[in-house]
């Protein structure tokens, strides 16, 4: 008897030593959940992005504001809620003072996640960071195609779609409804930037590999830093084209319609980015009668997405202008875009099994095909180009001093007609 309890003792205590190593195995294995998951972000306060920059980075905050209120984000890796603390820094629109502080946010506030600046010109100093670091990168609007690459795995691109894919329904619309409506000689204006020159790329080789009776007579390249485009005008004119092609950033577009408005000039067609994508911000600075008849994108504000997660457009327009109307932020397609953001982040803090980078990456890659925000399908290839949130062609119509944007291309989403100008 006294042997059988003794040999019961030693399985009692064997049993509490593995329990005890268990447990300490555990605790090292799970470490205690942070008090706070650390998003770190740049935006441009200043300089000439900033009316893309702070648009996002407003966004982006509004998200982070109503998902602390509702008690923080659910992270999966700790089965609970947590709150999100935003660390952002004004990088000026500088690019150089943007490499500085990616860095700083990634060495010394050693975020959770990184999230970049708007545009391709400042996202193209965090790619390289981002993945020497090893730390994904949730890039907002980055669409330079060469910041996505298979051997690159920390970057994403969330908000819109890569560069070049922007221009294909434009590069469709001339080749199959443009050439039956006499638009057969074109020029091609473009600000020498990663994402203007890499749908210009785009745009030129759709047109060629249609073979399709399409002339560029005016294909040029200038600075991003252009102001004045009165000369260029003047040179696109002597070309005598029938339709005129114009990519550049915000103040590019701004400076290049008021140009042509100041010439005389008129083209059958027109054609500018930002009109469809910061409507409110360009009408400011050019007038609604600056952009009447003008072809550009179309992008979520425009189109009536029905989303699986967050608020719907009329709903996030509200809350958003409630927010910042004050601050005199503009509502467009930035504000979309640093909102979408905030969505794809709390879905891949939802799905990750940790924290680690290539997890967060894992997670978000999972939500491909699966989520539709304000802004669209959310679709990724695999190097993490957005192929999902389509842009159609559009032509803003003037009512006085406000402007509608008509989907005029592709034929399955169109609201109305292209109506051209009679030089």
């Amino acid at each position: 008897m006294r042997r059988l309890e003794i040999k019961s003792c030693i399985r009692a205590a064997a049993a509490l030593a593995l329990l005890v190593c268990t447990a300490g195995t555990r605790a090292v294995a799970e470490p205690p959940a942070p008090a706070v998951i650390k998003i770190g972000s740049l935006h441009a306060a200043s300089g000439a992005y900033a009316s893309i920059s702070m648009p996002v980075y407003d966004g982006l905050k509004l998200w982070i504001d109503r998902t602390n209120a509702d008690g923080g984000a659910f992270v999966k890796a700790y089965g609970r809620k947590i709150k999100l603390q935003l660390i952002s820094y004004d990088d000026q629109s500088n690019p150089g003072t943007a490499a500085t502080l990616i860095n700083q946010l990634i060495t010394q506030d050693h975020v959770d996640l990184l999230v970049g600046d708007s545009g391709s010109v400042l996202t193209a100093v965090a790619v390289p960071i981002a993945r020497e670091h090893k730390m994904m990168l949730f890039d907002p609007t980055g669409t330079g195609a060469k910041f996505f690459t298979h051997d690159n795995p920390y970057i994403a691109l969330l908000a819109d779609p890569a560069s070049t894919i922007w221009p294909k329904y434009l590069a469709d619309f001339l080749i199959n409804q443009g050439v039956k409506d006499g638009l057969k000689k074109v020029a091609i204006l473009y600000s020498t930037n990663d994402f203007t020159s890499t749908q210009h790329e785009a745009l030129v080789g759709f047109i060629k590999a249609s073979h399709a009776p399409i002339d560029i007579v005016f294909d040029q390249g200038v600075p991003t830093s252009t102001s004045n485009y009165t000369t260029l005008i003047g040179n696109i004119a002597a070309a005598s084209p029938d339709a005129v092609i114009e990519l550049g950033y915000v103040g590019n577009d701004i400076a290049f319609l008021r140009n042509l408005q100041d010439s005389g000039q008129t083209f059958r067609f027109i054609f500018a980015l930002y009109p469809g994508i910061e409507t409110d911000e360009i009408v400011k600075n050019v007038g609604a009668q600056g952009i009447d008849h003008v072809f550009s994108y179309v992008t979520a504000q425009a189109l009536d997405y029905k989303p699986t997660v967050g608020m719907d457009v009329a709903t996030y327009r509200q809350a958003f202008e409630t927010a910042y109307r004050s601050q005199g932020v503009a509502f467009g397609f930035n504000a979309i875009a640093g909102y979408t953001v905030g969505l794809m982040i709390g879905q891949t803090l939802g799905a990750a099994d940790s924290l680690d980078q290539l997890a967060l990456r894992r997670a978000l890659f999972a939500q491909s095909g699966h989520v539709r925000t304000l802004d669209g399908p959310f679709e990724l290839d695999a190097t993490g180009q957005q192929i999902g949130e389509i842009t159609p062609l559009g032509q803003l119509i003037a009512h006085g001093n406000t402007v509608t944007n008509v989907v005029v291309y592709p034929p399955s989403l169109a609201t109305g007609k292209p109506v051209y100008t009679t030089p």
